[in-house]
């Protein structure tokens, strides 16, 4: 899967949590991430994120802090 899939996706989930109440809504996308989306997708995303993180928003950015990242 293309990065700019996988990030219009982050960013789907993310605009979604950022309309729910409470704080943790970083860590709310992230748990949605690693629950249904497969470790390579995450490797990708995170891939993605670590070279510069393009069309990312903030909330998907403050997400990948709590992303479960498969070793390499």
């Amino acid at each position: 899967m293309q990065p700019d899939k996988l990030v219009m996706m982050a960013n789907q989930i993310a605009t979604y949590f950022a309309t729910q109440p409470g704080t943790d809504q970083a860590e709310r996308v992230a748990a949605h991430l690693n629950d249904f989306w497969e470790p390579r997708m995450r490797a990708k995303l995170s891939h993605h994120y670590e070279n510069g993180g393009t069309g990312m928003s903030q909330l998907a950015r403050e997400a990948m802090a709590f992303i479960r990242v498969p070793a390499d």
